[in-house]
């Protein structure tokens, strides 16, 4: 099933277009990882589709509606959105910034109900922030204060959440902490989860469904199989890769042997079973 889709989007700043009439489809209830090089319009589609920033043809369309055109608040009970450098912290306690995912639900004067309370509780627990409920924001590391604003996208309680680079300050232990949460919220509430990430092999570890970038331009959609092979890698990063399979998993696993310059092939300096087949299995 699909509710959120984009048709012949286009998004720029001036004269100068970054997504070029994109058509994309997003699963529900899935975790879909939006993946390429620096600069290919991953952040600017997240930014377009929740409105952090305009769009300047086509739409974006959620449950037959145009998101552009949707009630705010309406709006903010179905997506969240953790950008990948948020601001607006200063002063701040982490309590009071993970309240702020609750705007949506709010009604009159905008006091927290005790249901407000206890989805702001339950969303430090949840992020291993709860001991940093009542210090500032600025007073946090790098990675402490990723997890306070993960922490306020889950407290909006939203069907869909959209996270640019969710896993930006964090180490490894945390990255994992973080992505396994996303995936048990998926599993276990079903919300629908779309992430920018960097790292190929988490993405494909922990989506479902991926989407592959390069100018602006969708090169290929689909599962973690179909996207990390030889020829998208080629495609969208320009690397020859061995592609092996994760023993835990059983998802493909990447591991990038050099770039690809000019005409030069390296399958065959590599190994002759991956020349063949282009794994490792």
């Amino acid at each position: 099933m699909v509710r959120l889709f984009t048709e012949d989007f286009s998004i720029g700043y001036g004269e100068e277009l970054i997504v070029k009439n994109l058509n994309v489809q997003i699963p529900d209830k899935k975790v879909t990882a939006i993946i390429g090089s620096n600069g290919c319009g991953k952040s600017t589609l997240l930014k377009a589709i929740t409105r952090i920033i305009s769009h300047q043809s086509g739409t974006a369309l959620l449950d037959g509606k145009e998101i552009s055109k949707e009630n705010t608040k309406t709006l903010a009970k179905k997506m969240a959105i953790l950008p990948q450098t948020p601001e607006g912290a200063a002063g701040l306690t982490a309590g009071e910034l993970v309240s702020y995912g609750r705007f949506p639900h709010q009604k009159g004067l905008g006091r927290l109900s005790a249901r407000d309370h206890e989805a702001i509780d339950w969303a430090l627990d949840v992020t291993g922030t709860s001991e940093f409920k009542y210090r500032t924001v600025d007073s946090l590391s790098g990675g402490q204060r990723q997890r306070v604003w993960i922490a306020m996208a889950l407290a909006q309680e939203t069907e869909i959440i959209f996270l640019d680079e969710p896993t930006t300050y964090l180490d490894m232990a945390h990255q994992l902490e973080v992505l396994e949460l996303l995936q048990t919220l998926n599993r276990e509430q079903e919300r629908t989860i779309i992430m920018v990430l960097h790292d190929l092999n988490q993405a494909a570890r922990f989506a479902d469904y991926m989407i592959a970038m390069k100018d602006g331009k969708l090169v290929k959609a689909g599962s973690p199989d179909e996207i990390v092979t030889t020829q998208t890698l080629r495609d969208v990063f320009q690397i020859e890769a061995v592609i092996g399979r994760d023993p835990h998993t059983f998802k493909p696993l990447c591991m990038t042997y050099n770039l690809i310059k000019g005409d030069q092939k390296h399958e065959e300096a590599i190994h002759p079973a991956y020349a063949r087949t282009g794994s490792y299995h």
